[in-house]
């Protein structure tokens, strides 16, 4: 680039202002401009594939996980009529919801089981709400048993047009019908897909009868409205709705809260309904609160029973054994590091070699020899005793305890805390100890206020690079780790691949990654990242 300026800045001509000319008679700040701009796009494009790289695999899932921590679109989704019949419900009168919410949760239910929603948003809401799971998967079972023709012959017997599919679309054709009847809408429109699951995309739902829940659902809109809103329907379709107004509160309608109670009796207690009330916003935040050991109650945000708090415990033990880990790879690395960079370069590259073997050798290889080794039957135990250090009935629990967590994770971590150190050492120049040995110190001396300080930016990097694999680490700590020494990360681990609870997941993931942020951060304030050095 230096060469082809030169090649246009050889003209001594100038512009009418005096500034100078390119070869070409282009103004020369002009031409700079342009070929700055030229080499930022050809920079641009070199790194363009690993920013796609880093933004696919790094960015998108971060924020999938922050939105999959708070969204809870599956309670609207999939139940949509009662999450808005239970808004007018007062959750802290300690009764339960009326006769209308039955009846809208049946109509809901009826669509949900035909599309096999029911057990996951049972699932869904047994996270919160331990055992509603059971009460959706037995009423998925027998909704079809519902009685639900009161209100159909009720009508029909008012006006036997309420037979034919022609009253419905009449219905549906009355201005500002979606207002006025808002739950026999969204009952129609459950029950066009209904038609199209269960008989397919040819059949037209307009030209059949809806069943017994959207008729339900039309007396309960009829019931709601106020007398001067039954007179006026009375006039504008008195082809439909003749005498409504005094036949309505005489109607027999079928008991939706009976027969949900006979079915299963969760469904007459009131905090299975106030979980789905709770529940019904498209964000919550129930998954942080899980992860913190509390939940969202009527009384407001309370800590879980003692027996029922494992996240906290979990977390302060990560950090805490991270950190033991930590420290241990800077006991067990530093003297490994600084024999590596003072022996000859023969004598170095074969320790090198030892170093890096772990590297060659499969993760899950290593930790169960480890797990070979530590237990109570194992090659450590088998050779304290017969040392004498131990008796046989005294064998040390190395193993399925945080003990056995440290020692095989401080093994599997220990090259990136000596490969680090290594680096920063070998750019310390000998003469640097030889001339505070000159000046009268001592070994030790020159060491600590001499070459330690030196190493301090290797210490950093391999303490942020141990760190930060320690706290993420699962399968190390779930093979020798027991009950006493897994990490925030298993359980993680389990909530996706077992729980499938992954909304709890996403929340612990979360916090897990503010929690790194946050010491990295205080690391920053203190150490400084700037002194931080690979070599």
């Amino acid at each position: 680039m230096q060469a082809d300026m030169s090649e246009q800045t050889l003209s001594s001509e100038t512009d009418a202002a005096g500034g100078a000319l390119t070869k070409d008679g282009v103004p020369l700040k002009r031409s700079l401009a342009k070929a700055l701009r030229r080499e930022k796009f050809r920079a641009l494009l070199l790194i363009m594939p690993l920013l796609i790289f880093v933004v696919v695999s790094f960015i998108f899932p971060i924020g999938d996980m922050l939105f999959r921590s708070v969204e809870n679109k599956i309670v609207k989704d999939t139940i949509p009529g009662t999450v808005k019949a239970l808004e007018s419900w007062d959750a802290s009168t300690g009764e339960l919801p009326d006769e209308f919410v039955f009846a809208t949760i049946a109509d809901d239910l009826m669509l949900a089981q035909e599309l096999k929603l029911h057990t996951r948003l049972g699932s869904r809401l047994n996270y919160d709400q331990p055992g509603i799971s059971s009460v959706f998967r037995k009423s998925g079972r027998r909704i079809k048993r519902l009685d639900n023709s009161m209100a159909m012959d009720a009508l029909v017997q008012l006006n036997p047009a309420w037979e034919s599919p022609a009253a419905w679309t009449d219905l549906q054709a009355l201005d500002g019908f979606a207002g006025t009847f808002p739950s026999t809408s969204q009952s129609l429109r459950n029950w066009t897909r209904y038609v199209a699951s269960e008989e397919g995309e040819d059949v037209d739902p307009a030209a059949t009868v809806p069943y017994g829940f959207t008729y339900s659902m039309l007396y309960h809109d009829l019931k709601r409205l106020e007398p001067n809103q039954l007179q006026s329907l009375e006039s504008d379709a008195s082809d439909l709705f003749a005498g409504i107004s005094d036949q309505i509160g005489d109607m027999p309608v079928d008991s939706f809260k009976e027969q949900f109670g006979k079915i299963d009796k969760g469904w007459l207690e009131i905090d299975n309904w106030q979980a789905i009330k709770r529940l019904s916003p498209p964000v919550v935040d129930s998954y942080f609160l899980a992860s913190i050991d509390a939940e969202r109650t009527e009384a407001g945000i309370e800590r879980k029973p003692e027996n029922e708090r494992i996240y906290i415990t979990l977390f302060v033990r990560t950090v805490f054994m991270s950190l033991v880990i930590t420290g241990s790879c800077i006991l067990l690395g530093y003297p490994v590091a600084y024999l590596l960079a003072n022996l000859s370069v023969r004598a170095s590259n074969l320790v090198l070699i030892l170093v890096l073997i772990p590297f060659w050798t499969s993760l899950l290889v290593r930790t169960s020899a480890w797990k070979v080794l530590l237990q109570q039957q194992g090659v450590i135990n088998d050779l304290l005793v017969w040392i004498g250090l131990v008796n046989d009935a005294g064998r040390v629990v190395m193993i399925n305890n945080m003990t056995g967590t440290i020692i095989a994770m401080t093994h599997i971590l220990l090259p990136f805390m000596i490969l680090p150190l290594f680096s920063v050492m070998k750019t310390i120049s000998p003469t640097y100890m030889r001339a505070a040995k000159s000046m009268g110190a001592s070994d030790s001396l020159a060491f600590w206020r001499i070459y330690f300080p030196n190493t301090i930016p290797g210490i950093g990097a391999g303490s942020i690079l141990v760190f930060i694999l320690a706290i993420g680490y699962y399968i190390t700590p779930e093979l020798v780790g027991g009950t006493k020494g897994v990490f925030i990360s298993n359980r993680i681990a389990y909530h996706i691949s077992s729980s499938l609870n992954w909304g709890l997941a996403a929340a612990l993931g979360s916090i897990l990654l503010v929690l790194v942020l946050a010491l990295y951060w205080t690391y920053d304030k203190i150490v400084g990242i700037d002194n931080v050095k690979l070599g």
